[in-house]
C-alpha cells in the first residue's frame, strides 16, 4: 500500500494514513477483503512509529472500514451503509462549503467542485476550482 504522507502537514499523521484509505475505499482502489499491510509493516515502509498506524487501523475499525482478525490482520470491509451520512461528515462538508463560499466560490463552482470530488473518489487534480 502507498501512502503519501506530509510531515509539514498540520493534519497528525495517522489522520493523514486514515483518509487515504478512505479514498482508496471510495475510488475502488482497495476493496472489501482485500488486507492492509500489518501496522508494523506499514509503519516501517511509512517511517512512521507503529503507534502512529495503529492509533489509524482503531480509528478506520471504530468507523466501520476495516476488520481486524488475529489471523487475517486488517481487512477492508464492506461498509455498504444507508443513504445518511454520519453527522461529522456533514459538519466538515458544511463547514468547508462556508469556506469556499467566503472564498468567493460561486454555488455552480462548489457543485461542479463536489461532483468532481464524489466522481473521482474524494480526490481532485489540478488546482482545484
Amino acid at each position: 500500500m502507498l501512502l503519501k504522507l506530509d510531515f509539514s502537514q498540520p493534519t497528525p499523521i495517522y489522520q493523514q494514513i486514515r483518509d487515504q484509505v478512505v479514498r482508496g475505499i471510495a475510488a475502488g482502489a482497495l476493496k472489501p477483503g482485500e488486507k492492509l499491510p500489518s501496522v508494523r509493516a506499514l509503519a516501517e515502509d511509512a517511517g512512521v512509529n507503529a503507534m502512529t498506524v495503529s492509533k489509524a487501523y482503531q480509528l478506520l475499525k471504530q468507523e466501520g472500514y476495516l476488520h481486524t482478525d488475529r489471523r487475517r490482520g486488517a481487512v477492508i470491509c464492506s461498509r455498504a451503509g444507508g443513504a445518511v451520512p454520519q453527522r461529522e461528515t456533514v459538519e466538515a462538508l458544511g463547514l468547508a462549503l462556508s469556506e469556499l463560499r467566503l472564498d468567493g466560490v460561486s454555488l455552480e463552482q462548489a457543485l461542479a467542485l463536489c461532483r468532481s470530488l464524489y466522481e473521482n473518489g474524494g480526490t481532485q487534480g489540478g488546482d482545484g476550482v
